[in-house]
């Protein structure tokens, strides 16, 4: 049985998968679940294995990546405080299509699949926001993979930022950060395209004032610009910077 504290439970109940939950469903809800913690650079399950055990991130931040047939790593999808992840555990026995990289110490809770789909047939507002949730997911995948197919890289590496800081950015003095740990070939893999194009696009919006970027860290200081290149609108030359 978990051991939540009511901050943590206040902070579940504002969240997509449990917001419509009564108290008393919320408390049953977590009463059923493990809390587990692990430590940055652990994972918490990998690629192929069977798939027993569904989470939510409680605390932390992980990442979510693929090894392609080809050897090859992606970065599919970075998991934030109150996101589910691993639903493929709910829906019968298969394996985990991706592995989870804790990229902060992170705290979960964790369910058996099978005790999570028990939970969502004897309380259908849980049931109905799982399936909203996972209708989400499914929807950004979809963006992301007509992105891939129709658009120009510089839109759909401005797409993979703004997806990025809607995701987990933070407003600061000077716009929006994105602080994920990302890598520049990270940011290659989420937009389907090169280590080089990247470098050298992030370098041209640098030099025009749309970003900021350091090592591990990008701040978007002028969102309106980076729309822009996102829909392929002329520049919005008179929309002020961060």
């Amino acid at each position: 049985m978990a051991t939540i504290s009511p901050d943590v439970a206040n902070v579940l109940k504002e969240t997509d998968l449990f917001g419509d939950l009564s108290d008393d469903a919320l408390e049953e809800v977590i009463g059923a679940a493990r809390r587990l913690e692990f430590p940055g650079g652990l994972y918490i399950f990998h690629q192929g294995e069977q798939a027993v055990s569904f989470y939510v991130l409680v605390e932390g931040r992980v990442r979510l990546i693929q090894v392609t047939p080809d050897g090859n790593q992606v970065l599919v999808r970075f998991i934030m405080p109150g996101e589910p992840f691993a639903a493929v555990a709910i829906f019968g026995e298969g394996r985990y299509p991706v592995s989870a990289e804790v990229v902060d110490d992170a705290v979960v809770l964790c369910w058996h699949g099978a005790c999570f789909a028990d939970l969502m047939e004897r309380h259908p507002k849980l049931a109905l926001r799982a399936m909203g949730v996972l209708a989400g997911r499914v929807q950004e995948f979809q963006d992301r993979l007509r992105e891939m197919a129709t658009e120009r890289v510089e839109r759909r590496l401005a797409h993979t930022l703004l997806r990025l800081a809607r995701q987990a950015g933070r407003r600061v003095h000077r716009g929006i950060l994105i602080d994920l740990a990302l890598s520049r070939q990270d940011l290659a893999e989420m937009s389907g395209t090169t280590l080089y194009t990247v470098s050298r696009t992030l370098r041209k919006w640098e030099q025009a004032g749309i970003v900021r970027v350091g090592r591990r860290w990008v701040v978007i200081r002028d969102p309106h610009a980076l729309v822009s290149v996102a829909d392929d609108l002329p520049p919005c030359s008179d929309a002020p910077a961060l």
